[in-house]
């Protein structure tokens, strides 16, 4: 029996990219998944809304609950967190994956852009775990996973896009600080990178187009790396800043083949911050 069946697990920005796939892995292990995204209507340019993702989870197998969210917004938080712990009768797991970027160096880039980044990767992540707090707290098999990178000093991830870089790697350091201080808690909290690109719409849109969707990995490899993650005891791993395919190479995966987003031998692309 899956140790996801019946748990809940709150994602944000899960109407697309992976955090639509961790939300369908969620399913496919019986879950009760909260779909917490701003896209209540339909894009122009990108598919899916919280809605269409609701009925994909309850097809996989998993209850769901799609729920308007603005990760900015701090009393919305809270409103939607309570919502969802009160729908579902608790929250198990807080999946921070709602994430802006620009890759622009603090010269060229506009304050309030970098605002948005800050907002939405870093102050997310300490309003969305503070708000989920209380419930994570009941629940005996509670993690709070982040989407950030390890933290990796060399110069070069600084350069030409520090402002992208220090919110991200504020939300791991946020991670690493909150797994000490919820440990008497009992709740687990980790952060979760990919070692190559992962083909979404933020490659496609805001990074290098779509000539480079061919070197990445679809969002697949991430959501079964966070299922791993959320289904063991928060007490066996906390305070780890984890690479995907590491992780599922200690799972007893060797074939990867399957996760590229083009199939060939086109060599994959390593993602930011890995050396």
């Amino acid at each position: 029996m899956s140790k996801l069946r019946n748990r809940t697990v709150f994602i944000t920005g899960a109407s697309r990219g992976i955090g639509r796939a961790i939300a369908l892995a969620c399913a496919r292990q019986g879950a009760n998944v909260v779909i917490a995204a701003k896209s209540d209507t339909p894009h122009p340019k990108l598919p899916g809304t919280i809605h269409t993702v609701a009925e994909e989870v309850r097809e996989a197998g998993g209850q769901a609950l799609p729920l308007v969210l603005d990760v900015r917004d701090e009393k919305q938080i809270r409103q939607r967190i309570d919502e969802a712990g009160e729908h579902f009768g608790g929250i198990d797991a807080l999946v921070n994956n709602a994430g802006a970027i620009r890759l622009t160096g603090v010269e060229k880039l506009k304050v309030s852009r970098y605002d948005l980044m800050h907002q939405v990767n870093a102050r997310a992540v300490m309003a969305c775990s503070q708000a989920a707090l209380p419930w994570l707290k009941e629940s005996d098999q509670a993690h709070i996973l982040s989407l950030s990178p390890p933290l990796n000093l060399n110069t070069r991830w600084f350069a030409q896009y520090g402002p992208y870089t220090t919110t991200k790697y504020a939300m791991t350091m946020l991670s690493l600080g909150m797994a000490e201080e919820f440990k008497r808690y009992g709740i687990a909290v980790n952060t979760l990178w990919p070692k190559t690109l992962i083909a979404t719409a933020a490659i496609e849109f805001e990074v290098g187009g779509p000539q480079l969707m061919a070197q990445g990995r679809k969002p697949d490899i991430m959501a079964d790396a966070a299922v791993s993650i959320l289904g063991r005891s928060p007490d066996t791993m906390t305070g780890q800043n984890l690479i995907d395919e590491d992780l599922l190479r200690q799972d007893g995966m060797t074939d990867f083949e399957h996760y590229r987003y083009e199939p060939g031998d086109k060599p994959l692309m390593p993602d930011l911050f890995l050396d």
